[in-house]
Parts: C-alpha cells; structure tokens; sequence
C-alpha cells in the first residue's frame, strides 16, 4: 500500500485573522488599552463574514489579549499574550513542516524501495534465464579461513562425489589455474570456478561451508 503524504492542515480564516490581528499587536503597531475595530469593521476589512470576524475576536478574548464589549468596539489588553500567542502557532507550524516532510522522505523512500525490488527481481529472472540457456556457465566460490576443507586436495576430500560439480580453474592471487585437476589444494584466498547442474552450487556451498 503507498504511503502518500497528507496535505498540510489548513487554518480556518477566522485563525488566520485572529494570527494577524495579533501579530499587530505584538509587534506594537496597537497600544494595550486602544481600541480598534468593531466586528463589523473588521469583517469587511478582511472581507470576511460577521461570523467569521466573531469567531476571531472571540480567540483573541479567550486569551487575553483583547476585549470585545457591544458598542464599545474592541480593545487591546495584552501585547504579551499576543506575542505568546504567536510563538505557540509559530511552533505548531514548524511541527506541521517538520511532519509534512518526514511523510513525503518516508513516500519517496518507500518509491525507490519498490523500485529497487523490482530491479532485483528483473536481475534474478534474467540470471536464471540467462543459466538455461547457458548451462556450463561457471559459478564462483571463495575460500576463507572457515572451509571445513583447507589445505585439502580437491581428491582427499573427494569433491565431485560430494557435490556433483566439477571445479574447471581455481584463481589464486595473481594466477588463474585452469584444469587444475584432482590434486590441487583448497587455498585460504582461493576462489574456485566449478561447473554444476540444479542444486549444485548450494551443496557446493554447503559442503565446504557445513557450519555456515
């Protein structure tokens, strides 16, 4: 399922009026104890409904930061509050970016992982595609400390009755051995090319690495 992200939280209009009104009082342009607007006043200055501009005269009463008395138009009672109450919402729309683009890094995240699956998937259908069609293509296996075999002969550990595959050339450091034969010795640092059929190559795996 793909994570879209959510558009970012609209602020209702009267908010936004009560933000402004209020930043105009914090930044000093209204003096505590003038007074300003009436309802009706403010609604057509930001072209608004009568309701709108009560609800936002309504916040700004709640907090403090003015009054509102029928007829006596509004009045200025706290600039503080009015600079609380901007930090407050200068805060919360931080927290509102911060969210919107952690959602949109997780959506383009989750994209490019679907992406890279697809790749993997194509890349694993064209290998075992292309192993059809090619059945003597050599398959790969390196020798570390932790062989169950090391310093073993290919024939003491009798290799192709174990696993059914056939080693056709061993590389060991700047020498690459092709047909070695029965006697060359498994090398920490070695890698082994061998020629194998079906599960061949995980017994392989399984042989020289029986603890892993």
């Amino acid at each position: 399922m793909d994570i879209e992200p959510k558009t970012r939280t609209v602020i209702p209009r009267y908010q936004q009026i009560a933000i402004e009104v209020a930043a105009r009082i914090a930044n000093g342009e209204y003096a505590e104890g003038e007074k300003i607007y009436a309802r009706s006043s403010l609604a057509s200055q930001y072209g608004v409904s009568p309701e709108t501009a009560r609800r936002s005269i309504c916040i700004l009463s709640d907090l403090g930061i003015v009054s509102s008395e029928k007829g006596s138009g509004i009045i200025i009672r706290s600039q503080k509050k009015a600079a609380d109450y901007i930090q407050q919402n200068s805060k919360l729309e931080t927290i509102d970016t911060i969210k919107e683009n952690l959602l949109k890094s997780v959506s383009r995240q989750k994209k490019e992982m679907d992406y890279l699956n697809e790749c993997m998937n194509d890349l694993i259908e064209a290998s075992v595609h292309f192993r059809s069609m090619n059945p003597f293509m050599p398959f790969e296996i390196r020798i570390t400390k932790d062989c169950a075999y090391l310093n073993k002969t290919v024939t003491e550990i009798q290799f192709w009755q174990h696993t059914g595959a056939t080693v056709i050339a061993v590389s060991r450091k700047d020498l690459v051995m092709k047909s070695p034969g029965p006697y060359v010795a498994l090398t920490e640092g070695d890698t082994i090319y061998f020629i194998a059929q079906d599960d061949t190559a995980d017994r392989v795996k399984g042989f020289l690495y029986p603890n892993q």
